[in-house]
């Protein structure tokens, strides 16, 4: 699937034209003039703590007509958040962890039929992708697929989420009661012999925030922890939870775990 990439420069323009924005932070003030359209580098120096994957104000233009979307890769690159000016899914999120969970949800079938897509959460008005070629650092034609199928799936005028995910949702204080279960009696017993723990913040809809202490704040293993061992502890214990937050302030700046 490796090609030649596209100059930077043509790229995002294109990608403008298209209201497909793959975006990076703006570069440290200069003393001389800035070029009219700089190539922004691969990933952001860092990222401030999110509570909720929200559209801010400002990211986007007020009632526009347009399907509008902003691409901010993750710090890895194996990650990249599309934040839409429209709901995708209201007041809860699901993981779709292949092509045979999307459940006959439309959005989910169409991101699954792209080659380099292994994973989806959807939430709120974001999706966030997990490609399978984690040696692409590259996220700009992928992305161009990516907001492409976001736009059909919303033309396409048929339930984004299937019905029968939604409503077979359970409970927060279920979602609650099952996380807190996983985190007593095999996360923290696994993490205490580094000092660190877990806690549960909160539980909205089927989405749940975690914050890590002790020896796991700040820790540089604290993404693979979260990733390889709570993410699957709590998908296998709760199967239909959403998406997990990280509100702790790691000293790194990888916060919030989208995935």
């Amino acid at each position: 699937m490796k090609q030649e990439a596209e100059p930077v420069t043509s790229v995002i323009a294109e990608e403008v034209e298209k209201s497909t924005v793959v975006s990076q932070p703006e570069p440290e003030p200069q003393p001389q003039p800035q070029p009219e359209t700089e190539a922004p580098s691969n990933f952001p120096l860092e990222r401030s703590v999110l509570q909720i994957p929200a559209i801010s104000e400002g990211v986007f233009p007020k009632d526009s007509d347009e399907v509008l979307i902003k691409a901010q890769p993750s710090p890895t690159g194996d990650q990249c958040l599309f934040t839409v000016n429209r709901p995708l899914m209201t007041g809860n999120s699901w993981f779709f962890s292949g092509f045979e969970s999307a459940m006959e949800s439309s959005l989910a079938e169409a991101l699954f039929c792209l080659d380099d897509v292994e994973t989806a959460l959807v939430c709120e008005s974001t999706v966030t992708v997990t490609r399978k070629d984690k040696t692409l650092v590259d996220w700009l034609p992928l992305a161009k697929e990516v907001g492409t199928a976001i736009r059909d799936a919303l033309g396409a005028g048929k339930g984004l989420i299937a019905e029968k995910i939604i409503s077979n949702l359970p409970s927060e204080e279920e979602i609650r009661e099952g996380i807190q279960k996983v985190i007593d009696t095999e996360v923290n017993p696994g993490v205490a012999g580094h000092g660190g723990n877990i806690s549960l913040l909160a539980v909205k809809g089927n989405s749940v925030t975690i914050q890590m202490g002790g020896g796991c704040q700040g820790c540089s293993a604290a993404d693979l922890t979260l990733k390889q061992g709570i993410h699957t502890s709590f998908r296998k214990a709760v199967p239909m939870v959403g998406a997990i937050f990280d509100e702790t302030d790691h000293t790194a700046g990888l916060n919030p775990y989208f995935s």
